[in-house]
């Protein structure tokens, strides 16, 4: 297995990732019923996002907290919603990479994960 080099490699990993996902009904209902996320539309601004984490490549513009906040008073984000997401993330990441920038995403999730939860308590 390759590590994660380049955009085509996070596009990949984010749509296996999100087609598992929102697979689960209790994911599909925040991201679908209560996001209104389009993921056609989704995916290209997570790639920025996840590139600009990974490969500083500094495309993403959005608040990414304010957004989860503001989510969170729609419909409240528990600690299972973090653990579900994080778990398919980690699961999804070591299914098609291996190396140090696979290893590092990880890490920056569960960094990610763990403030969004701090913050929006």
């Amino acid at each position: 297995m390759s590590d994660i080099q380049n955009r085509q490699d996070l596009e990949l990993l984010l749509e296996r990732f999100y087609d598992i996902l929102l697979s689960n009904p209790e994911m599909h209902h925040i991201f679908i019923d209560v996001a209104k996320i389009d993921m056609r539309h989704h995916l290209p601004t997570i790639t920025d996002f996840w590139e600009q984490v990974l490969f500083q490549t500094g495309n993403y513009k959005k608040n990414v907290m304010q957004l989860h906040v503001e989510l969170n008073e729609k419909a409240k984000l528990s600690s299972d919603h973090f653990q579900t997401w994080l778990k398919t993330f980690e699961s999804t990441v070591n299914q098609n990479f291996s190396g140090e920038n696979a290893d590092k995403i990880i890490t920056r999730a569960l960094s990610i994960a763990t403030i969004m939860q701090i913050k929006i308590r």
